[in-house]
Formats: C-alpha cells, structure tokens, sequence
C-alpha cells in the first residue's frame, strides 16, 4: 500500500512514516508539511491513501481535501488531527473524506489506513463517541420529496450505523446485490457521491 503523510509538524511526519514502514505492507512515497505539499503529492504520487492532517499553515487539509476529491472523487483521504471538534468532523466526512482518527489513537492507526485502502470507512474512538451527541442534536428529515421508500430509509439507518452490506443484507433478509443497487438508487436520489457522505447525511440531517 502506497501512503503520502501530511503534516504541519515535521517531526511528526517522520515519526509517521517510521511508525508506518514498520509494517511491511506500507510504503511511505512522500510526506508533506502543508495543504499546497498534500495536492502537489497527491497529483504527482498518486497513493492508495492519503494521510492528512487538518489545520496546518497557508492551506489547511479540509482545504487540500476539497481540491483534491473535486478533481479525483475515488481519493481515499484519512485525517489524522489532534482536534475532534464537531465542525471538522462533520465538514471532513461531508468532504468524502474516508476516516477521521485522532492523533492520540496511534494504535489504531495502521488498521485504520488498511481499512480505508479497502473502501471502508473509519472512525476513532472518541469521534464514535461524538457521534451520538452530533446525532441528538439534528431534527428528522423529511423523505418525502426524495422519494425515498421504507426499505430505503431502514436501509440508509443501517449505513448510517456503520453496518456493511453483508450485515444490511443479513439484517434485511436481503441479498447483498440487492442492497447495492438500493444504495447506488439511494446515493442518486440524494445526490450524494459515497456510503460515508450517505452515514454522514443520516448523522447530521436524520437523526
């Protein structure tokens, strides 16, 4: 797996790459220290992941990040950020960011790029523990002029709580080719690009 590191701190994108190099399924192919390094090395090393911090000087990583997926919405982007302010999180994964993870939560962090360089979606632990609150706070929304049916809407609860497509299908008695093709027609109606926009979608304006 091909890996850019960016971040404002020097020190900690070299520590990164040796912490991530130590796994022989990890190349580190560049790091960066700003917004600016992150799309140059993105356009020029083209990774599998990249990690990405969010508040660094002259452009920040949510700045990097909209630029980015404007010109290549397949980009697999995991912030790695000492901040887990509400904001960030829900501006990051509107994005189409993959994960948001937090500095602290280093353990985590190498099955956490393994998981996003498999197309999932990854949080750490005390953005999961966010998420109940950011949940609390949002009125529920109104299907009714999206034309989105009830095995739709238990559908998007599903993806909302984190659930795959084997365990939607399990749960729904469903073949997971079925719940692909639901979430493909859900994603259109919505007008929204990934599953993690749509688990976002369902945090912030369902719940």
């Amino acid at each position: 797996m091909k890996v850019v590191v960016v971040d404002d701190d020097q020190l900690v994108a070299i520590s990164l790459k040796t912490i991530l190099e130590s796994n022989p399924q990890v190349t580190v192919a560049a790091t960066g220290n700003d917004g600016k390094d992150a799309v140059a090395l993105y356009e020029s090393e083209h990774p599998d992941v990249l990690l990405l911090d969010i508040q660094m000087k002259e452009m920040s990583g949510l700045e990097a990040a909209e630029q980015i997926l404007e010109t290549d919405p397949a980009a697999k982007i995991l912030f790695l950020t000492t901040f887990s302010d509400d904001e960030y999180i829900i501006k990051a994964l509107n994005l189409g960011a993959k994960g948001y993870i937090l500095k602290q939560d280093f353990e985590g962090l190498l099955p956490a790029l393994l998981a996003v360089e498999q197309g999932q979606s990854v949080f750490g632990g005390e953005v999961v523990n966010k998420l109940p609150v950011l949940m609390q706070t949002k009125n529920s929304f109104d299907y009714s002029g999206y034309d989105i049916g009830e095995k739709e809407q238990e559908i998007i609860a599903l993806v909302g709580a984190g659930k795959s497509n084997r365990e939607i299908a399990e749960e729904l008695f469903l073949s997971e080719g079925t719940v692909r093709n639901y979430i493909s027609q859900i994603l259109e109606k919505l007008s929204l690009r990934d599953r993690t926009q749509l688990a976002v979608f369902y945090l912030t304006k369902v719940c």
